[in-house]
């Protein structure tokens, strides 16, 4: 069963992308999407059926060389089954959407080959994240980590003829590739340390990397405070974590339907597996996870307020795909993986909806991406409106404390921050988590009140014309709405339940050392702790209500008002304008440098120059030298034999 949820995904991208023109389009396309139901169809399954006893299903033998003997097999343990699930549903449901959205896109029509193609894309992107998730070694996660990283580019720079999607699409390539540097620097010194790459030999080997000392870049380090972190560096890379987060906006020029896959269950959740799958070597690394929940609580707060001024509706989403994804980490980096797990599971169904849903606005909209020129579309697309309503209510946490009414991501993002609260006894993680669900209620509820209510803006005959999606886009988005609605209240027992429920579930697929007594901890907080971030959503909520419903002139005065900070969010901290200083434009001048001086006058200039004189002159007495006779050849031999026996005589050779 296993074996076929990998390679169904596989094979529908070799017939759509290769036979497409033998079976024809529309085959092509129904193929990919029956296989992605029958994986999804068969990962539930597993999912609800798994007795939570690790199993190893081995595919081939690949490589033996020395020490190093890898097989490709599949790991199907908990950690497993919940990436299967969130990864398979999410992708059919996407290839479902875009039977819809790219139907009539505009910039493709002329092209008979884009359908297949994109479809081929998409369940290639869904073979490479599959292979990453069921992986039983780090090579075999690093083969599907960087099929990841060529998917996305391919998907990213859909548009090919749009210079700004080439670029998006190099940006993630290029960024990513740092971030996997720091990956490959992990693996490696994890078979200098433990002589294999097999999960099970270094887990039972994370003990003895607490007690090892490792020289690195001439400073001694704790190998296991070293690994992991550079275990990190590479989940910063495909989760956008701060710093290595740039390319995440911009990979919004590819179509929306792989922005939601991107974002709710492919690319970015790959970091957050990677940091729960290395649980047991990350417990023996208590520096390194300080530095996670440091970075990811940091990450959570700057992407929140940059979504507070965003106008792209996708853009917004994006942001806050970033935020979430800084509360998956702070929940890994205090110890409670299975809480990250949580955040993770929930965040696929009501982020993948709010992509789709915004989807479904743009495509009512004709392609217009600017919020600013929406307004009063709630009359016009209301299954749409209702969709993107439940996944605002789950993103922002909506549901009653101390009970369990609310909605998916009102568990998930409770959890994470009870736990932040309990590590940290309310420190700075816990502040920046409440500050940032303050910041994601705002605005989200932006986004709907610009999108939905008030007065139409922009083009009128747009607006006039605005319809609701084909039944193929919104059948989708019911499905996740389900999942948004008690994907939370459900498993938030296996999830967050006492730490005997935790681990009985997630038996052999995460790790809590013994003195990790976080999620023991994180169910007795104070009230005030659990109440905390219902009143950070009340209190975006009724900021974005005043500012969009009652006084819609406010935003633009206080804009005015505050103009530095204005842009200064606007323009994402300027993060894109400091690396073009510190990276691009140095790399640029010694590309010049070395093209002008290096190419142009050096070897054009002098070795060419030299060559250009030089060989003629050896090609005349060349030619010369070949006259056609005998007796010329002749006298060159005996000439030959006559220095060569000289030589040998005066150096001894004929003795």
């Amino acid at each position: 069963m296993a074996t076929i949820i990998l390679f169904a995904p596989l094979i529908g991208a070799l017939i759509a992308g290769f036979g497409w023109r033998i079976i024809g389009e529309a085959a092509a396309m129904w193929v990919t999407t029956g296989l992605l139901f029958l994986a999804a169809l068969l990962s539930w399954i597993i999912f609800l059926t798994f007795d939570g006893v690790t199993q190893q299903v081995e595919i081939l033998r690949w490589i033996e060389s020395g020490t190093l003997s890898t097989d490709w097999a599949i790991r199907m343990d908990r950690l497993t089954a919940i990436m299967l699930v969130v990864i398979t549903s999410v992708s059919a449901l996407v290839h479902l959407y875009s039977f819809g959205y790219m139907a009539h896109d505009p910039q493709w029509k002329e092209h008979e080959s884009y359908k297949p193609r994109f479809f081929a894309y998409l369940s290639f992107f869904t073979f490479a994240m599959l292979m990453l998730v069921t992986a039983d070694n780090l090579l075999q996660m690093f083969f599907g980590w960087e099929g990841v990283g060529v998917a996305s580019y391919l998907l990213i720079g859909f548009y090919y003829r749009k210079p700004s999607a080439n670029a998006a699409a190099i940006k993630a390539f290029v960024v990513n590739r740092v971030g996997d540097f720091g990956f490959l620097l992990g693996i490696f010194g994890l078979f200098y340390l433990t002589d294999s790459i097999r999960f099970d030999d270094i887990f039972a080997m994370g003990p003895q990397l607490a007690e090892t000392q490792l020289v690195f870049l001439w400073t001694e380090w704790n190998a296991a405070n070293l690994i992991a972190f550079l275990l990190f560096i590479g989940a910063m890379g495909k989760s956008a974590q701060l710093f290595l987060h740039t390319w995440l906006p911009d990979a919004m020029e590819g179509p929306t339907p792989v922005s939601a896959l991107i974002h709710a269950a492919t690319m970015v959740t790959a970091g957050v597996f990677l940091v729960c799958r290395m649980s047991p070597i990350l417990e023996y690394a208590p520096e390194a996870m300080m530095f996670v929940t440091f970075l990811g609580a940091t990450t959570a707060f700057v992407a929140a307020t940059i979504g507070l001024v965003q106008n792209d509706i996708k853009r917004v989403i994006a942001y806050s795909t970033m935020s979430q994804l800084g509360y998956m980490f702070v929940a890994a980096g205090v110890g409670v993986y299975s809480v990250a797990m949580f955040h993770l599971f929930t965040h696929a169904f009501f982020k993948a909806m709010l992509f789709l849903g915004a989807g479904s606005v743009i495509h009512a909209m004709h392609h217009e991406q600017d919020m600013r020129n929406y307004g009063a579309l709630r009359k016009k697309i209301p299954y749409t409106f209702w969709a993107m309503m439940i996944g605002t209510l789950a993103i922002t946490g909506v549901g009653i404390p101390l009970t369990y009414i609310g909605f998916a991501g009102f568990f998930s993002k409770d959890a994470v921050i009870e736990s932040a609260y309990a590590a940290t006894a309310g420190g700075y993680a816990y502040w920046m988590l409440v500050i940032a669900a303050l910041f994601t209620s705002f605005y989200s509820w932006r986004l709907m009140f610009l999108t939905f209510f008030g007065e139409a803006r922009g083009d009128k005959h747009t607006h006039e014309h605005a319809h609701e999606s084909p039944k193929v886009m919104l059948i989708p988005l019911g499905v996740l709405a389900i999942g948004s609605i008690f994907a939370g209240v459900v498993w938030y027992g296996p999830f967050f339940g006492s730490t005997e429920e935790v681990n009985d579930w997630f038996a052999g697929a995460i790790f809590m050392a013994e003195g990790n007594t976080v999620l023991h901890d994180a169910h007795y907080v104070a009230k005030w702790v659990k109440f905390s971030p219902f009143i950070a959503m009340v209190l975006g909520f009724l900021t974005a209500y005043w500012f969009y419903i009652v006084n819609p002139a406010l935003p633009r005065q206080l804009a005015d008002a505050q103009r530095p900070l204005y842009l200064f969010l606007l323009n994402k901290w300027y993060f894109d304008e400091i690396y073009d200083v510190i990276f691009v434009r140095p790399a640029r001048m010694i590309g010049r440098f070395f093209w002008k001086r290096g190419d142009g006058d050096v070897i054009d200039g002098s070795i060419n120059g030299v060559a250009m004189g030089v060989i003629p002159m050896l090609t005349r007495f060349a030619g010369r030298a070949q006259s056609g006779y005998i007796f010329t050849y002749a006298f060159a031999m005996v000439i030959g034999i006559v220095v060569l026996v000289t030589w040998m005589t005066f150096t001894g050779g004929a003795n």
